[in-house]
């Protein structure tokens, strides 16, 4: 492993802030972000994002790379929800099941942007049609939780409301803001884009910090309670991210050749949702113990994947 890009990844800013958050919390710290403000920074993320996106994506030709790469990415969705469920199984409710293999199949908004902030930082950009996978492949994996649920559930009472979550999976907040922007940066020529590039480009990585920051003290407050769950979720929420993350970064060289895109892949299959998976779970399958798969996602495999999972996932698409 290359050590001396573990150690830049670990004194980073924004992840030092994130552990800020934490330590706060264990200190009794009042020190929090109002939850408006909060809001305001995860929704500007999504959109600068999404329209530095576009912007990228409107100099790129549509290649048939950019398609199957696009198949890729749901491709990834679907398969990791379907193996993580009879893992999961094992151990937990169907209802549990279903929604930490959902979480962990769809993708993290907030992983992804920080992946971009890593991919800058090793002077590489990221390409815009990466942006429109991300989206895309929030919502596959939450269908396929979904179907999986009303599969194995033996309790025919419990009815899921399918049309509700399907509906929420394709219109929810991020997924909508995020494509938005990236087709408005998409059309914006250049000089229209240069006009707001100091508020997309230039306050980005200090946005970014302050949000992870409330990230750190919002995982805090979840760690205390989630382990009384015992070891299993914990080592689930280490090890299956990393499984993936190395799996795809191996298997997206067939894919492409680009070392960013191979990055993003990898980041995108590690990465778990704790935005859209929770709104859709609570929508329809009230009996998923939000005190379960939220701090896994959240509090275990988010830190896991910014501290350690991107530098061995940069080390593999660099070197294999």
């Amino acid at each position: 492993m290359n050590y001396d890009l573990l150690l830049e990844n670990l004194t980073n800013p924004a992840l030092l802030f994130f552990v800020l958050g934490i330590v706060a919390v264990y200190l009794k710290s009042d020190l929090e972000i109002p939850e408006n403000s909060s809001k305001f920074i995860s929704l500007y993320l999504l959109f600068a994002i999404g329209f530095r996106g576009g912007q990228e994506l409107s100099h790129e030709a549509l290649t048939t790379e950019i398609g199957w790469s696009m198949l890729f990415g749901i491709f990834i969705s679907l398969i990791i929800p379907l193996y993580t469920f009879f893992i999961l199984r094992r151990k937990l409710s169907v209802y549990d099941a279903g929604a930490i293999a959902a979480a962990y199949g769809s993708v993290s908004a907030v992983t992804f942007v920080t992946a971009v902030s890593f991919l800058e930082a090793q002077q590489l950009m990221l390409q815009g049609h990466m942006v429109a996978i991300m989206a895309l492949m929030e919502s596959p994996a939450i269908i396929i939780g979904l179907v999986l649920i009303s599969s194995f559930n033996k309790d025919h009472a419990t009815s899921i409301k399918k049309r509700n979550v399907v509906k929420h999976a394709f219109t929810n907040g991020s997924v909508l803001l995020i494509l938005g922007s990236l087709v408005i940066g998409y059309i914006a020529n250049a000089k229209q884009a240069e006009g707001i590039k100091p508020f997309t480009n230039d306050l980005f990585k200090g946005f970014l910090a302050i949000f992870l920051l409330d990230m750190g003290i919002t995982s805090g407050r979840k760690l205390k309670a989630f382990f009384s769950f015992g070891s299993f979720p914990i080592l689930f929420a280490i090890f299956i991210p990393l499984f993936n993350g190395v799996a795809i970064a191996l298997m997206s060289g067939f894919i492409t050749t680009d070392i960013s895109n191979r990055f993003m892949f990898a980041i995108l299959a590690a990465s778990a949702s704790y935005i859209a998976v929770p709104a859709a779970m609570k929508i329809s399958v009230p009996q998923a113990n939000p005190g379960l798969f939220l701090p896994m996602a959240l509090a275990i495999t988010f830190p896991v994947n910014i501290t350690i999972g991107m530098p061995i996932y940069f080390m593999i698409v660099q070197n294999f």
